[in-house]
C-alpha cells in the first residue's frame, strides 16, 4: 500500500482510500477525484491493494474523515469495517462512485452523485445525512435492501407484475440460487416454508409457503418496509424495527452480497446509525 499527503489550503482533513478495482476500472475518474479533493483539503491518499490493507487504512485514519473511491463493494466494506470497530456513529463517510453501472446501484439509491467531480465536491462541501442501518444477529450490515427469493432460478419465473421489489430481487438473484426440486423446501416447487415476524407480529408461518421476502430500509425513518410474497402471489406488508425469519435453510441477498444458508436470522433497524455526505438539498 502506498500513501501520499500533498499540502492543502483547506482546514478539512481527509483520508482518501482508493479501492484497487476503481483504479483498474476507471483511472481517469480516480485521477479527477484525487485532484478535486487534494485542491480543496488536506487529503491523505491511500492506495490499498488488498481488503486487509483497506481495513488497516481506515482503522488508522485518526481524526481524518474517510472518503472512499470505488463501487458499492468498497462502500459496504467501509461501513462494515467501521461498524465492527463501533466507530460508525462517530464519523461521516463520503463516496466517490467509480465502477460499472451495475456495481453502483446502492450508492445511487442512497443519493450519491454519479460523476466524479460532483461527488468529490459533495465530499468537500456537502451535507451530512444520518441514515438507518439494518444489522443482523451475526453483525452483518445492510445499507438498503434485503431479499430472500424463492428457491429457484428467478430468471425462469413468470413475470407477475406484483411490485418492482420482486423485479429487483429477480435481477439481483438470477445467478445466486440453485433450482430446487419439488418439495425440497417443504412446500410447492419454488417456495419456502418460513416463519416471518415483524416486531413480534406473525406475517407468515411454516404452514403457509412463501415465494420470497423483502426488507427495505426506509433510509432515515427508523423503520423497515417488510413484504412477504405468498405462494399464490399475494403480498403481506408491514413496517417494523426488527424482522426475524426462520424455517427451512434459506439464502438471502443483502444489498449486493450473498448470505446463508441459515435457518434463522434477525435484522434490526439502527436509526441514524451512520452518516453519509450528500449534496446540499435545494432550498
Amino acid at each position: 500500500m502506498s500513501a501520499a499527503e500533498p499540502p492543502g489550503d483547506g482546514d478539512d482533513q481527509l483520508l482518501v482510500v482508493i479501492d484497487p478495482v476503481a483504479r483498474r476500472t476507471d483511472g481517469e475518474s480516480v485521477r479527477i477525484a484525487k485532484d478535486v479533493l487534494s485542491a480543496g483539503s488536506h487529503a491523505k491518499i491511500c492506495l490499498p491493494d488488498t481488503p486487509e490493507e483497506f481495513a488497516r487504512a481506515l482503522s488508522r485514519r485518526g481524526s481524518r474523515r474517510p472518503v472512499v473511491v470505488g463501487d458499492d463493494h468498497a462502500l459496504l466494506r467501509a461501513v462494515a469495517q467501521l461498524h465492527r470497530e463501533r466507530e460508525l456513529a462517530a464519523g461521516v463517510l463520503s463516496l466517490i462512485p467509480v465502477g460499472a453501472a451495475h456495481a453502483l446501484e446502492v450508492a445511487h439509491a442512497l443519493g450519491v452523485p454519479r460523476g466524479a467531480v460532483a461527488a468529490a465536491r459533495t465530499a468537500l462541501d456537502g451535507a451530512v445525512r444520518r441514515l438507518d442501518l439494518l444489522v443482523d444477529d451475526s453483525d452483518g450490515v445492510v445499507l438498503g435492501r434485503l431479499c430472500i427469493p424463492a428457491p429457484t432460478l428467478l430468471a425462469d419465473a413468470p413475470h407477475t407484475g406484483v411490485t418492482a421489489v420482486w423485479d429487483t430481487c429477480r435481477s439481483l438473484m438470477t445467478s445466486l440460487v440453485r433450482p430446487a426440486a419439488p418439495g425440497a423446501s417443504g412446500g410447492p416447487q419454488g417456495t419456502y416454508r418460513l416463519r416471518v415476524e415483524a416486531d413480534g407480529v406473525l406475517l407468515s408461518d411454516l404452514d403457509a409457503p412463501v415465494r420470497g421476502v423483502s426488507v427495505h430500509s426506509q433510509g432515515d425513518g427508523g423503520l423497515a418496509d417488510v413484504v412477504v410474497r405468498t405462494s399464490d402471489g399475494e403480498e403481506v406488508t408491514a413496517e417494523a424495527k426488527a424482522v426475524t425469519v426462520s424455517g427451512a435453510d434459506f439464502r438471502y441477498r443483502a444489498d449486493i452480497q450473498t448470505g446463508g444458508p441459515v435457518r434463522t436470522r434477525t435484522w434490526t433497524v439502527r436509526a441514524g446509525a451512520w452518516g453519509l455526505m450528500l449534496p446540499v438539498p435545494a432550498s
